[in-house]
């Protein structure tokens, strides 16, 4: 038997200092909210960005 897919959503990574929303990813549901660092363009350096759900 074939399994169900998993559901994917969409959801956006918002800058903790600028409160910019520069990523858009797909990620399976469920689980914990994402903390990456990644490059914010606006203070050219890299910050934490966390999840936001669309």
């Amino acid at each position: 038997m074939a399994k169900g897919k998993k559901k994917l959503e969409v959801v956006q990574l918002v800058c903790q200092e600028t409160g910019d929303q520069n990523y858009t990813l797909r990620r399976k549901t469920g689980g914990e909210k994402l903390k990456v660092k990644k490059y914010s363009p606006r203070l050219r350096k890299h910050t934490v960005h966390v999840e936001k759900r669309k």
